[in-house]
C-alpha cells in the first residue's frame, strides 16, 4: 500500500488543460480587482465588512457551499474580499475561480497553530516554505517535501509591516490536511525539519500561486499551542481577542491598497 499511495504522490501531470476548468464554468468579469483579500475566520471577515462599506461582485461554489466575492471602494482604489473555506482543497478550488474572474494578487491571512510557546498570541509570522503535509499541492506541483512561500513579495511585505513598526518572524510552516492527527511524533519531526507552526491549506496555495502564476503574500496570527504536554486554545477561538484580530484584518487591506499600487 505504501509503495503505491508514494506513486500517485510523485505522479504530477503539468498539463494546464484538465477535463473540467474554471473557465468552463465563468467568464472573466470586466473591471474585477487585481487584488483580493480573504481570510479564513468567518467572525473576523464579519466584522471586517462591518467595518468597510462593501458591494457583492460576484458569487462562487462549492458543491455544498456558496462564496460571496466583495468589492471595497476606499479612494480612487477597489479591492475584492471573500472569506476562504477552511481545507487545502476547498480554499483552492475557491481560488481558481477567482483568478478566472480577474485577480491578480491575492492577500490570504488566518490563523496558525504554534509549535514554540514563545510565540505570543496574534503575533504576526510570515512563512517562507510550507512543509506538504496535505495531497493538494501535489496536483500543481512535482512531489517534494517542501514548497517556497512568498515568493517574490517577500521584501516588500517585510517593508511595509517595518515601516508601520510591525513586529513579525518568519519561518516554515507545517501544512496538513489532518488536524486531529496531529500527534506528537509527527510533530517532533516536523519541528525537526523547522516548522515553527502549523495550518491546513499555506503549502497547497503557494503550489497553486507557483502553477497558475499570480502573486501571493500570506501570512499568519498565532493562535493556540501545540504541546507535547497539554494542547492550549489560547485564542483559536473566534471570538477570543477580536480587537488584535481587527487590527490584522486592517492592516491587510492598508497592505493590499499598498501594493494595487506597488507596480
Amino acid at each position: 500500500m505504501k509503495e503505491v499511495y508514494e506513486m500517485i504522490l510523485e505522479e504530477f501531470d503539468p498539463n494546464r488543460q484538465a477535463i473540467i476548468n474554471p473557465q468552463d464554468l465563468y467568464k472573466p468579469i470586466e473591471g474585477f480587482p487585481k487584488v483580493v483579500i480573504s481570510c479564513f475566520s468567518r467572525v473576523t471577515f464579519a466584522r471586517l465588512l462591518e467595518n468597510y462599506e462593501h458591494d457583492e461582485i460576484t458569487r462562487t461554489s462549492m458543491a455544498n457551499f456558496e462564496v460571496i466575492v466583495y468589492g471595497i471602494t476606499i479612494g480612487d482604489q477597489q479591492i475584492a474580499v471573500f472569506n476562504a473555506p477552511v481545507g487545502a482543497a476547498s480554499c483552492v478550488g475557491i481560488i481558481e475561480d477567482l483568478i478566472q474572474f480577474g485577480m491578480e494578487k491575492l492577500v490570504l491571512f488566518g490563523t496558525c497553530g504554534v509549535l514554540n510557546q514563545d510565540i505570543e498570541a496574534t503575533s504576526i509570522i510570515i512563512p517562507t516554505s510550507a512543509l506538504r503535509d496535505e495531497g493538494t499541492s501535489y496536483h500543481y506541483l512535482p512531489a517534494s517535501n517542501e514548497v517556497e512561500v512568498n515568493k517574490g513579495i517577500l521584501p516588500l511585505f517585510q517593508s511595509f509591516l517595518d515601516s508601520h513598526k510591525i513586529s513579525y518572524q518568519k519561518g516554515k510552516v507545517w501544512t496538513t490536511d489532518a488536524p486531529y492527527r496531529e500527534t506528537i511524533g509527527k510533530m517532533k519531526r516536523r519541528k525537526e525539519s523547522g516548522a515553527i507552526c502549523v495550518d491546513m491549506e499555506c503549502s497547497a496555495v503557494a503550489a497553486l500561486a507557483a502553477f497558475r502564476g499570480f502573486e501571493l503574500c500570506h501570512f499568519f496570527y498565532a493562535a493556540d499551542h501545540l504541546s507535547e504536554e497539554k494542547w492550549d486554545i489560547r485564542t483559536l477561538s473566534s471570538h477570543s481577542d477580536l480587537d488584535s484580530k481587527d487590527r490584522i484584518a486592517d492592516l491587510a487591506i492598508q497592505f493590499a491598497l499598498f501594493w494595487e499600487k506597488a507596480d
